[in-house]
């Protein structure tokens, strides 16, 4: 099974917007695809039922139709810390669960694109939290920077955060959240001289995230290489 784990700096700095590039350029690459969001937090209420807008992009990108249940086992109305969501709501983020869930998944495609919650270090409970999480599924991590002042600081924590769990850093993107970010340029060759995997794509700022223009600026050569995909790229 070929799948990524796909986690951030921080939130609001683009996972889902890189989450869903990924899977349309995966859809071009002809290969079967299929994105999850084990847990959202913040749902609205929409055609008779609460829907998170994270978990409508992925499953419009997917190039592989799944039940929501799969795609998202965890959905708490609040938009907050994914525990302290589920302690209100009285349950417990359970990992096997989202594991029997991916195995599903897993089933239904060649290719299984998880997106965490918020950063690597968001507790999912007293004791457990999406890094636990990304090494029970054992996927390679991706890591979505937003850059911003801090951004150095926090990849490269986060990076550590990887190696220390014994995850491999697939890659990592360069997600312009901030138009008007200082020394831009000398903060990308920062984190490319520090960060020991390749960056996979470099995406500008956009006022209107466009998961289909930042798809073409995906490199089909490095997917194909961070993904091992059979033959390369198709």
């Amino acid at each position: 099974m070929k799948g990524l784990f796909v986690t951030g700096t921080d939130t609001g700095v683009g996972k889902t917007l890189f989450t869903t590039a990924l899977l349309h350029a995966l859809r071009d690459l002809g290969v079967a695809a299929v994105g999850m969001k084990p847990v959202a937090a913040g749902a609205a209420w929409r055609d008779g039922g609460w829907v998170n807008e994270d978990v409508i992009l992925i499953r419009a990108a997917s190039g592989v139709a799944a039940p929501p249940e799969l795609v998202n086992p965890y959905l708490f109305r609040e938009p907050i810390a994914p525990h302290i969501a589920a302690e209100r709501k009285g349950e417990v983020i359970d990992i096997p669960r989202i594991e029997a869930a991916f195995a599903a998944l897993a089933g239904m495609a060649e290719v299984v694109v998880v997106e965490g919650a918020g950063g690597l270090r968001v507790p999912l409970g007293p004791r457990r939290d999406m890094a636990d999480l990304a090494v029970a599924l054992g996927l390679p991590v991706v890591l979505v920077v937003g850059m911003r002042l801090g951004c150095l600081n926090h990849a490269l924590l986060t990076a550590e955060a990887i190696a220390a769990r014994g995850l491999a850093l697939a890659g990592w993107v360069a997600n312009a959240i901030n138009p008007d970010m200082a020394a831009y340029a000398e903060n990308l060759a920062a984190l490319e001289g520090r960060l020991a995997a390749p960056r996979i794509a470099e995406l500008p700022f956009m006022a209107d995230p466009d998961p289909v223009r930042a798809a073409r600026l995906l490199s089909p050569r490095l997917l194909g290489g961070v993904l091992d995909l059979p033959g390369g790229p198709r």
